[in-house]
């Protein structure tokens, strides 16, 4: 790979003209993201309870005293021995990060449906310290589109990122965004799911700088060549 070479002054008009698209693009993302706090909301209904490192939480409680939560779905299904690779090139990204959104009123967990114990062995495996709980048992991970029924696994085919898609996963990534009230009533402001989920990726981040890029074309998907940290 080796793009054109051309003298600093044709250098510098490019990325001059480069520029001016990007600004556009940070003014279309700035009101993309002003329409995304105007969102309506809607009232949770349900009772979800999860399981933590100490115990049974509610939803609520996963809120930890602030008044907003970002829930990131975390592909591990009941019955793996590992987590998601892609999720966890993914988690990689999230260490240290919590504390300067409590700062900001916002909590941030990550949710899956495995067992806590295989979470807690997972998390230490990669030595991670964000908050993580299991929804074993309960609806949430189905309610939300992170998880398909055996039904919807076996016909190949559920709803996910707001229409009928194909599926060959039980557990599917997204990130979850609620709300709490003086009250004590939660709210679902926010859900995204496929590639909107790259928000949260600074490493993707990185590698659009470059001139290679993600370099992700000609492979048989996207991550293809994502692994786990301990596994490249």
């Amino acid at each position: 790979m080796e793009n054109q070479v051309v003298s600093h002054e044709q250098w510098l008009q490019a990325r001059i003209d480069l520029l001016a698209a990007e600004k556009e693009l940070t003014r279309q993302r700035d009101a993309v993201s002003r329409r995304r706090m105007a969102m309506p909301w809607e009232k949770v209904e349900k009772t979800y309870r999860f399981e933590g490192p100490k115990g049974e939480l509610t939803l609520e409680q996963l809120f930890d005293g602030r008044s907003q939560l970002i829930v990131y779905h975390f592909m591990f299904g009941p019955d793996w021995e590992e987590g998601c690779k892609s999720c966890t090139f993914w988690a990689d990204n999230f260490d240290r990060i919590p504390v300067h959104l409590n700062h900001r009123d916002v909590t941030f967990t990550a949710v899956s449906r495995a067992p806590i114990a295989k979470i807690e062995a997972y998390k230490k495996r990669f030595d991670w310290s964000f908050p993580w709980v299991s929804a074993l048992g309960g609806d949430f991970s189905l309610d939300y589109q992170a998880a398909v029924t055996p039904q919807q696994l076996a016909e190949g085919k559920a709803y996910y990122n707001y229409e009928v898609q194909r599926t060959h996963a039980s557990d599917i990534v997204a990130i979850s965004v609620f709300a709490r009230n003086g009250a004590g009533e939660v709210f679902h402001t926010y859900s995204c799911y496929g590639r909107g989920v790259e928000m949260v990726n600074g490493a993707y981040a990185f590698l659009d700088l470059v001139p290679k890029g993600r370099d992700e074309d000609g492979l048989d998907f996207p991550m293809a060549w994502v692994r786990r940290r301990d596994q490249y």
